[in-house]
């Protein structure tokens, strides 16, 4: 479990936090940024407008700058390049306990010498505010969690499921602008983490907080964001609704972190304003319903997801047969790995019917396309060298 320091919570002045109606929304955008450490380049020109109330993913494997930029927002670094606006205002150079940008750390951060009562007024009582306004704050933030009998025990006396709870009770005391979220699921085991997940979700939702939540697993950016961020390198490949970054990658490696996907290589020899043909490495070609913008005989591959092929015993107009190597039932589904004459592995998913024999390795069958649609195209030099 990595470790992270402990930050107050806390706005710019106690009216602003008492004053402030829940679920306003506030609007965050990042503007140019670029941050180094020394001579390493870690963020490079950073895009991204959050809309009040919306909450939004960064998503992308260790390394890539997800976290730098949440601490860029909250203001434990400042920014090499580039602006900050939360609500218009620029906020690079504004103090941390300034900002009211609320933080739950991976590892929650509470403070284990203090009980949960004091941990989730920490961030009011620094903002100055009332004894009894801060007892009344805390207390509906207990009842928000569903901890409200917790308030007398200590951190190391709370499942890892609580501790998640108190850590996001204390961010959301102060009513933060932002709030950030840095992997506060990744301590917690998969059944906790789906719960904790719909609870985390739920609570955003009706309090309308402007979220930025940082996460490496696909599952939990599809699932809970409203925008995705995914990056590689310092670099944001693409912005978008989940549905659109699954069904839509803008590039291949976006295509390769989030889900599963086929890659075949093949070359463009035909393309028109609503169409192309695609000629694969063994000769067999295929129609597709994307008109790339690149030149004939353009080397190129196709990305396409598991689900989005059908395998079939008969032959079928612009079906390319393939010979069955494994078969893995799971569940509703049957996940088999085909091979092309030519040897190419094709993952394909099949719902499975009750009563339907499930294909057999060793035998031949013919795959098709669920829709001409349903492929994305890139062009080799479009190749993500990380990938």
């Amino acid at each position: 479990m990595t470790q992270s320091s402990t930050v107050p919570l806390a706005s710019a002045s106690s009216s602003s936090a008492e004053s402030s109606p829940p679920g306003r929304g506030h609007g965050l955008d990042i503007e140019g940024i670029t941050h180094r450490f020394g001579d390493v380049t870690v963020l490079n020109q950073i895009h991204l407008q959050v809309n009040p109330g919306e909450f939004v993913a960064l998503l992308g494997p260790s390394g890539c700058g997800k976290t730098t930029i949440l601490r860029l927002v909250a203001g434990l670094l400042t920014p090499t390049v580039g602006q900050i606006r939360i609500d218009g205002q620029r906020v690079e150079h504004v103090p941390t306990h300034k900002r009211n940008v609320g933080i739950v750390f991976q590892n929650y951060a509470l403070f284990p010498h203090m009980n949960v009562f004091d941990n989730v007024a920490y961030g009011l009582r620094a903002q100055g505010a009332k004894t009894t306004n801060v007892r009344s704050r805390v207390q509906d933030m207990l009842e928000l969690v569903q901890l409200e009998v917790m308030g007398d025990r200590f951190p190391n006396e709370l499942s890892g499921g609580q501790q998640q709870r108190i850590a996001l009770a204390r961010a959301l005391a102060v009513e933060p602008r932002i709030l950030l979220l840095d992997e506060p699921f990744s301590a917690l085991d998969k059944n906790l983490r789906l719960d904790m997940q719909i609870e985390v979700k739920r609570l955003l939702t009706e309090q309308g907080i402007t979220t930025m939540f940082v996460t490496h697993d696909q599952e939990e950016a599809l699932s809970m964001a409203d925008r995705i961020a995914v990056m590689s390198n310092g670099v944001v490949q693409q912005f978008d609704t989940p549905t659109t970054v699954y069904d839509r990658p803008s590039t291949l490696f976006v295509s390769q972190f989030v889900g599963t996907t086929n890659l075949i290589s093949g070359t463009l020899i035909q393309h028109n304003r609503e169409s192309c043909v695609v000629s694969l490495a063994d000769g067999e070609q295929m129609q597709l319903a994307i008109d790339p913008d690149m030149p004939i005989n353009s080397p190129v591959q196709l990305a396409i997801r598991p689900e989005n092929l059908r395998l079939s015993t008969e032959p079928s107009p612009n079906a390319l047969p393939v010979r069955v190597d494994i078969c893995l039932p799971l569940g509703a589904a049957t996940i088999y790995e085909v091979r092309t004459a030519s040897g190419i592995p094709i993952k394909v998913t099949q719902p499975r019917g009750i009563g339907v024999k499930s294909l057999v390795p060793g035998q031949t069958v013919y795959l098709t396309l669920a829709s001409a649609h349903a492929c994305s195209i890139f062009h080799v030099s479009d190749t993500d060298p990380s990938v």
